[in-house]
């Protein structure tokens, strides 16, 4: 079984370890997922999987070619769908299920979400930049500066950091442990924090890349 999975982060806890340490965890409630769609290099040009994750309750709120995608394959509508690369699509079948059973404590994961939104944001906050004297009479507390030159080239320089739309964007943290598995309740509980508010869809993966150090 391949290990990867879409989830709902609940939030942040803690659990002990016997030697009386304590872990920061995210817990996700990671699937059940279900494979909607084979795609092989025969017909696509590459091998991967297409998963489901929460099934949608109203019809009426899937459109008419993703509602046929589904009862192509006699399936219910869902609200997410991923697509993750396999090396032999043949190997699994339409409709079966993923679970968190396919992950075990100790495995290292990549884990991708979207990043909270902090909406339109001023240097100071978006950058880290040190702003002006906060004294009176300064009237220069949190403004970015000067952006160009006057005369020549009389432009600003391309990727100038200045004040904008914060955070709302996809980010992958690499690397995070897996602490605890719970099949019962559907549960993963991860070291760390990953991105993304409560409740909000994140994808996890087997990782390629060597678990952070403490």
């Amino acid at each position: 079984m391949f290990k990867a999975i879409l989830g709902k982060k609940i939030g942040m806890s803690q659990i002990f370890t016997p030697e009386g340490k304590v872990i920061p965890v995210t817990v996700i409630e990671a699937g059940p997922c279900t494979v909607v769609q084979k795609k092989n290099v025969a017909s696509d040009g590459y091998n991967a999987l297409q998963m489901g994750y929460q099934k949608i309750k109203k019809v009426k709120n899937v459109t008419k070619p993703m509602l046929g995608h589904f009862k192509k394959n006699n399936l219910e509508p869902f609200k997410v769908l991923k697509e993750v690369k396999v090396e032999n699509p043949d190997e699994f079948e339409i409709g079966q299920e993923v679970t968190v059973e396919a992950f075990a404590e100790g495995d290292v994961v990549d884990v991708q979400g979207k990043s909270i939104g902090k909406g339109f944001q001023g240097v100071m906050k978006r950058y880290n930049f040190g702003g002006g004297p906060a004294s009176h009479g300064s009237n220069f507390h949190r403004e970015p500066g000067s952006i160009g030159m006057c005369e020549m080239p009389a432009e600003t320089p391309k990727g100038r950091k200045m004040p904008g739309r914060m955070g709302g964007k996809k980010v992958t943290v690499q690397g995070i442990k897996v602490v605890r598995v719970m099949p019962e309740k559907n549960l993963l509980l991860v070291a760390g924090a990953v991105p993304g508010h409560k409740n909000s869809t994140v994808f996890l993966r087997e990782s390629t890349k060597k678990q952070k150090s403490n």
